[in-house]
């Protein structure tokens, strides 16, 4: 049998530590690892709140008219006299919860985390090409956070024209849609959409310029791949957005009219513009989960991954597909039927490389030898969950269909399987996976088990049956559902929904005090606690600064798990290679004597 030689494999940093003051070293730093943990703690708290403000619009649709506890006190211009929600507070929750679960939890969690923390390290860099933009893109997003935040104690309010800010709602200053705290929705996203430009830009020169010697295209993991592709979807479709934003903005305060009908304006210009950034966003949202998932599935069933150059054109035509079926938000918009169709046909064609990931996924555990780690479970949650998002997606395509469900809670219940039990497991299944290198210490596997087992059953409880309540009837932003004889009969469904979201809150406070436990006082991590082969477990947990002395070399792909020449372990790391290889089936007699086989092979 082989034996294993890691000459010219690259140093990591052990002992070597830069002396820097508390600000230069954990608030102004440049180290792409300090700047991934400072995205991860921000968004985590942006989560929560996003989830506060979802308990509040389940508290009013499970109990209109009853008092809110506290909330009164803190909001005083959001509740009437009796105490009762008011129906322009009510709008506003609507609005900054999805504005917050998607552009300041979901999206910096998957892609300013990961990005920032693994893209480097898994490609054998040091840091990030352009380390002061990476740390700007920071704070950029952090600003934006909290002028979004200000919304609330502006006068009038924050924003309440929904998440998507439908004009001419949002566009006409004589509605009570339009409020300085609309306004600063329009700024923050100005904002953001700088910040996330540049990280960007950062991202894909990285990974273009910086890869170690022997990182070949191919031999890079899922998860940068993933990033990589994200990377340039965001660059493509985020200034899209931004200059619609300022439109909207110039609309609101300066007099113009582009998307007011009265002055010659087409309200729906606003549906094109935002949808053409806002699928893409989908798929932003997404990729980078898929690339977690790739990892964590792996790593935790020991196989190579089944399919891997199948895997990246498979996102590759996501990424594709997805910029060219944004009018399947659009159906009820009086679009000609036609191109409706071309939409439709789109969208449907656009669940294949999806289909392609999901098998590619399933024949990686079989007949592996399944880890059920707390990462490990929360990937393949994610795959199965992500599968159902999916499939009501695939008839939600079908222009009969849509005009029945259109804006109803079937659609809720469609975003929500998708971006929570899709995205959202994912992240939890990263950070799970990542957080020994990320801190240097282990979460309890045992609490995490816990943590899995009731935020799938909670979930299920509380996005499941909105599926038949969207059936039957009930639009989402609703305010008082009691006032609709037609919903009184699921009124007892509605309070079921409330019960079970509350429970999924309660739920994400256990993994709260397993991250802050873990974090200070866990059990300290060894280097590579769960034998992986990507460069980052070649380093110490925590990272130092830097990454690495000598640069390391890559000899094979990141999938080499039970490598037939490796009698020793199970595994065999990118910076790593057996002396001796046995030659695979196809190859020329001594191909294999200085490299492994292929990312996927054997």
């Amino acid at each position: 049998m082989a034996t294993v030689t890691t000459e010219a494999a690259g140093t990591p940093v052990t002992d070597v530590e830069h002396e820097q003051s508390f600000l230069r070293k954990y608030v102004f730093s440049t180290d792409h690892k300090v700047i991934g943990v400072q995205f991860l703690i921000t968004s985590l708290l942006f989560l929560l709140f996003g989830g506060l403000l979802a308990l509040l619009i389940r508290w009013q649709i499970a109990a209109p008219g009853e008092p809110i506890p506290l909330i009164g006190g803190l909001f005083p211009e959001a509740m009437a006299p009796s105490g009762i929600m008011l129906p322009e507070f009510y709008n506003s929750l609507v609005t900054m919860h999805g504005t917050f679960m998607v552009f300041f939890a979901i999206m910096p969690l998957l892609v300013g985390v990961f990005a920032n923390f693994l893209i480097p390290l898994q490609i054998g860099a040091r840091d990030m090409a352009f380390p002061r933009l990476n740390m700007a893109s920071f704070w950029l997003a952090f600003a934006a956070g909290l002028i979004m935040l200000a919304g609330f104690l502006v006068e009038g309010g924050a924003a309440g024209a929904g998440w998507t800010s439908y004009a001419p709602l949002s566009a006409n200053p004589e509605y009570t849609g339009v409020s300085l705290g609309q306004q600063l929705w329009c700024v923050s996203l100005v904002v953001l959409g700088l910040s996330s430009i540049a990280g960007s830009v950062n991202y894909i020169t990285t990974v273009i310029n910086n890869r170690a010697e022997g990182m070949t295209w191919f031999r890079l993991p899922l998860s940068v791949w993933s990033l990589f592709i994200t990377a340039i979807l965001a660059l493509l479709a985020l200034p899209i957005l931004s200059g619609a934003v300022i439109m909207l903005l110039f609309d609101q305060t300066l007099g113009t009219q582009f998307f007011l009908q009265s002055g010659g304006g087409q309200p729906l210009l606003w549906q094109h513009l935002f949808w053409f950034f806002g699928h893409p966003e989908v798929y932003i949202l997404i990729l980078p989960a898929m690339g977690i998932a790739s990892e964590v599935i792996a790593n935790g069933s020991r196989k190579p991954i089944f399919g891997y150059k199948s895997m990246v054109f498979a996102m590759v035509a996501i990424s594709f597909l997805g910029f060219i079926v944004w009018g399947h938000h659009m159906f009820q918009s009086g679009m000609n039927p036609t191109l409706g169709t071309s939409f439709m046909i789109s969208t449907l064609v656009i669940a294949v490389p999806s289909a392609i990931k999901t098998f590619n996924w399933m024949g990686t555990m079989w007949r592996g030898n399944i880890q059920l780690r707390t990462s490990n479970l929360f990937g393949i949650g994610f795959v199965m969950l992500f599968v159902i998002g999916g499939l009501s997606g695939i008839y939600m395509a079908s222009t009969p269909v849509d005009v029945y469900i259109h804006d109803t809670y079937y659609i809720v219940a469609h975003i929500h399987y998708v971006l929570f039990g899709g995205s959202l497991f994912a992240i939890f299944a990263g950070i799970y996976y990542w957080f020994p290198k990320m801190f240097g210490r282990m979460m309890s596997e045992t609490v995490g088990k816990i943590h899995f087992a009731l935020t799938f059953v909670f979930f299920n409880l509380a996005f499941l049956p909105m599926h038949e309540v969207g059936l039957g009837g009930m639009m989402r932003r609703i305010y008082d559902a009691s006032n609709y004889q037609y919903l009184q009969d699921m009124q007892g469904l509605n309070e079921f929904i409330s019960w079970s979201a509350l429970g999924l809150f309660l739920v994400g406070l256990i993994f709260a005090g397993n991250f802050i436990y873990g974090m200070l006082w866990g059990e300290e991590a060894e280097a590579n606690p769960w034998n992986a082969n990507t460069l980052e477990w070649q380093t110490p947990s925590p990272a130092k600064h830097g990454n690495w002395v000598t640069l390391p070399t890559v000899y094979h792909g990141a999938y080499e798990y039970s490598h037939p020449e490796v009698s020793d372990k199970d595994w065999l790391a990118q910076n790593e290679r057996p002396e001796v290889v046995t030659p695979y089936e196809g190859e020329p007699e001594g191909a294999g004597s200085t490299d492994v086989a292929p990312a996927g092979a054997g």
